[in-house]
């Protein structure tokens, strides 16, 4: 190929249970835009403290009786502005210095066993879903040691689009950590088609 765009996006980060992964879709979920109205009236937990937890558990106030944020630390990584909205809301409660150990259900989700980490405490919690809000990995493994990438693993690029090596473009999440959606991925996808289509002129094809 004369040029390649390159367009792997990033896969969300999972917590590495097996009842993980055998519920999702059932209760388990990793975007709340996607599947928060399927919970109206129904308890919910979010699993993480940074931008994507506090975003993910307000929208989640517009259909859920009740969100509760579980962290592993005592306080949040997300920004000011939205930890102070999410403090504000009469929704959403938190739990410190813990982590989901098991998600319980067998064909939906019916509850959440929480560990204190300092107490090393169980606890059981009644819910009908789990999202997971702990960050995404970009799919960019297999451009180790040909692209540039970054400490995060995302692709680096110049003038949004542009990778290191001539006719080789980026697009969408696999380089976009910031605002990661489907209007921003299919814009860069837009620009990264131009700038191979003008390259493959210089070339005379």
């Amino acid at each position: 190929s004369h040029a390649i765009i390159v367009a792997t996006g990033a896969s969300a980060k999972w917590l590495g249970l097996p009842s993980e992964q055998r519920l999702i879709g059932r209760g388990v979920s990793s975007c709340a835009t996607c599947d928060g109205f399927f919970f109206r009236d129904k308890d919910v937990i979010v699993v993480g403290g940074g931008n994507t937890a506090m975003e993910d558990s307000l929208y989640l106030t517009r259909f859920a009786r009740s969100v509760t944020v579980v962290h592993r630390r005592d306080k949040l990584r997300s920004s000011k502005i939205l930890q102070e909205r999410a403090f504000s809301n009469p929704k959403i409660s938190f739990i410190w210095n813990s982590v989901v150990e098991e998600i319980l259900g067998e064909e939906e989700v019916t509850g959440v066993i929480v560990k204190n980490l300092k107490t090393g405490q169980r606890m059981e919690r009644d819910v009908s879903g789990v999202f997971i809000a702990i960050g995404y990995k970009p799919n960019t493994d297999i451009f180790k040691g040909q692209l540039e990438i970054d400490s995060h693993g995302y692709i680096k690029v110049k003038d949004e689009v542009f990778t290191n090596i001539k006719g080789v473009f980026a697009a969408g999440d696999v380089h976009d950590y910031h605002y990661r959606q489907a209007i921003t991925a299919a814009a860069a996808g837009c620009k990264a088609a131009i700038e191979a289509e003008k390259y493959l002129e210089s070339l005379g094809l």
